[in-house]
């Protein structure tokens, strides 16, 4: 079965690896779920599972996370990012033998910003999904249907601050969400529009810590940017 999005584990463990060798002691990383089935009725979106190939890229990306950092998981409360955070402590715990606190659910990392999801769903089916993005980020969907979209950018933002300001040294908050969290986070944290820059793959990732005593946000595909 051929692949919707590109699997993009390697780059976020990468770009975590790259942050840890320049000191960084903790982190707090937002991901995609992974590779997931889609329902044929809307109203079936919150409670699709993982592929069998989802499953293992899950599994294998716990593996591959360094024993140092911790991990502390947060997820969405829809079923396949509930699910990836389990397959990512699985892994983790498999490779490292070192036990992981229970995931915690979050609002913030499910879809919020949507204010009337019938309005909403009508509008992607309408104009397609990178279009109705864009048209939300120049603010031409109204703030009844969805949420501001820079808003929405830096609540995220300072959820993901929130959950680093909490951790201990040596810790990685790993928060499981979904492509329009991270679309958002890109567009007005990073300036990545993802007309140019891609998609949002699966176990992508954007990735907050704190240096010298400044927030800074990152990922694979730039520089950092102070926030």
């Amino acid at each position: 079965m051929k692949l919707k999005h590109e699997v993009r584990a390697r780059q976020t463990v990468e770009t975590i690896n790259g942050l840890l060798d320049m000191g960084i002691k903790k982190l707090s990383i937002i991901i995609r779920h992974s590779d997931r089935f889609f329902p044929k009725e809307a109203r079936m979106e919150p409670f699709m599972g993982l592929t069998e190939q989802g499953k293992s890229f899950a599994l294998e990306l716990g593996k591959s996370l360094p024993e140092q950092p911790t991990p502390r998981l947060f997820s969405s409360t829809f079923g396949r990012c509930i699910e990836t955070a389990y397959l990512i402590d699985k892994g983790y715990t498999q490779q490292h033998k070192v036990p992981v606190s229970h995931n915690i659910t979050s609002e913030y990392l499910a879809p919020f910003y949507i204010k009337d999801i019938e309005k909403a769903v009508h509008m992607v089916q309408a104009q397609g999904s990178e279009l109705f993005i864009r048209n939300w980020f120049d603010n031409k969907i109204d703030t009844n249907i969805m949420e501001n979209p820079k808003k929405t950018a830096s609540i995220l933002s300072e959820y993901m601050t929130d959950q680093l300001k909490q951790l201990d040294d040596n810790e990685i908050a790993v928060c499981v969400s979904h492509d329009w969290n991270i679309f958002p986070l890109k567009e007005f944290k990073l300036g990545l529009a993802h007309e140019t820059k891609g998609d949002v793959g699966y176990l992508d990732g954007v990735v907050f810590y704190e240096k010298s005593g400044q927030f800074f946000v990152t990922s694979f595909q730039c520089d950092p940017h102070p926030l």
